[in-house]
């Protein structure tokens, strides 16, 4: 069974109601596989509903606990995840692995049981989606791959709830600013760039403030958005060398262009820039991550992140994460590429 990997979201569940899709996706929903508890000999008995709602679309779930497991590693028993009895605007379920237990979930969610129960040392993970052309990623429970991150991981802090834009436990970092590197290689920044942002993988796009929106849209030679909301752009800009880049503190994000710009398949072909205009949230989703590595340790309250490694011939390593306590060092698979498989450590803030 196939589900969304979602940093936005807290909870696990399965079994979109696919006949509410279009053609597309009810053929790919179709596909993801299904849940049948009635076939299971570890299910237990429902216990609860809940309603989750998204940014697009919405799933009413039954609560279930089954035994679990992931390729390669072993099965976890009793977990808690939801199974939809009805969808809509979802083609697969969602593996939400935001914080669990005690902040965002009132039972252990799939990251805390992987703890919890021995799959994992610590409760950390680390995400690397890959390029479009990679059509790829890897997410490793417990540990970081050495061959996806090209240089030092920086350390950012997670905003606390209490202090971020929206009050929700969530993947809130401080962004220093954003700048362009266009093709004639005259890098300039943009006003008014340094904000919280909050990393969500669930998010095909990135949501900026429509002034700043505004503002690199029209670089790209949009003036506006149409009438979906989305800036409008030449295809031939994504084969152009430049980029726009994402500066965080110890660490800037260089997202090609054609990582930033989306084409969508109709003929001619047509394409718009991957950055929509958000008042109410600002989030750097897919357009941005596919050019990221990031690894969130939950002890810590921290982030690592680096840029993506575009070498895919590069040398597979995966390290885990030991346990630890907020008052140690927290050794972790911190490689520089000139010095590999040396690692660094980084330190849990008390």
């Amino acid at each position: 069974m196939f589900v969304q990997v979602d940093t936005g979201s807290f909870e696990l569940w399965v079994n979109p109601d696919c006949t509410t899709l279009g053609d597309g996706d009810r053929r790919f929903c179709e596909a993801v596989g299904k849940y049948d508890a009635g076939a299971s000999t570890t299910a237990s008995d429902f216990t609860g509903s809940k309603l989750l709602r998204y940014g697009i679309g919405e799933a009413n779930i039954t609560y279930v606990q089954d035994s679990i497991g992931l390729p390669g590693s072993a099965v976890m028993s009793g977990v808690q995840f939801g199974v939809a009895t009805a969808s809509e605007d979802q083609f697969a379920g969602i593996l939400g692995i935001g914080y669990g237990q005690g902040i965002s979930t009132r039972y252990p969610n799939f990251v805390d049981n992987l703890a919890a129960q021995g799959v994992t040392k610590v409760r950390a993970f680390s995400l690397a989606m890959g390029s479009k052309e990679d059509q790829e990623g890897v997410l490793v429970f417990g540990g970081v791959d050495t061959a996806k991150f090209g240089g030092p991981l920086a350390r950012l802090p997670v905003i606390p709830a209490a202090q971020s834009p929206d009050g929700v436990p969530r993947y809130w970092v401080q962004m220093n600013g954003i700048d362009l590197t266009p093709p004639s290689g005259r890098t300039r920044p943009y006003a008014s760039s340094e904000m919280p942002v909050f990393l969500d993988s669930g998010a095909t796009l990135t949501l900026l403030p429509k002034g700043l929106a505004d503002s690199i849209a029209l670089d790209f030679g949009a003036n506006g958005v149409d009438s979906s909301g989305f800036y409008n752009v030449d295809c031939k800009l994504a084969d152009m060398p430049g980029t726009v880049n994402f500066r965080f503190p110890g660490i800037t994000i260089n997202v090609p262009y054609k990582e930033i710009i989306r084409e969508l398949r109709t003929t001619p072909p047509r394409c718009y820039l991957g950055i929509v205009p958000n008042e109410d949230f600002v989030l750097l989703g897919d357009t941005f991550l596919r050019s990221a590595y990031g690894a969130f340790v939950f002890l810590c309250n921290l982030d690592l992140m680096s840029e993506w490694n575009v070498d895919t011939n590069s040398r597979h390593q995966s390290y885990s994460i030991p346990r630890a306590t907020s008052s140690t060092w927290l050794p972790t698979a911190i490689v520089e590429p000139a010095s590999w498989p040396s690692t660094r450590s980084v330190c849990c803030p008390p």
